[in-house]
């Protein structure tokens, strides 16, 4: 695929160990910073979900979105 517009991941760091999810997370990071990319990740894990700019959960059939503050993460 040639430049795309968005990125969807579900789950890319599911059953890493540390090292290589924030591995991941930052090749991830990378395309989103210099492409500009639109990137929608699915996740269970906390920490990663804490690195996003904007965050969208799902408990009870209720939708939830959150504008966060900049992390050293994703931060805008």
């Amino acid at each position: 695929m040639k430049n795309p517009k968005v990125l969807l991941a579900d789950e890319p760091t599911g059953n890493l160990d540390e090292g290589t999810r924030d591995d991941i997370m930052a090749l991830l990071e990378g395309l989103w910073r210099e492409h500009g990319l639109t990137f929608v990740l699915v996740t269970h894990d906390s920490s990663i979900a804490r690195r996003a700019p904007r965050l969208a959960t799902i408990e009870a059939g209720t939708l939830t979105l959150t504008e966060q503050r900049q992390h050293s993460g994703y931060g805008c």
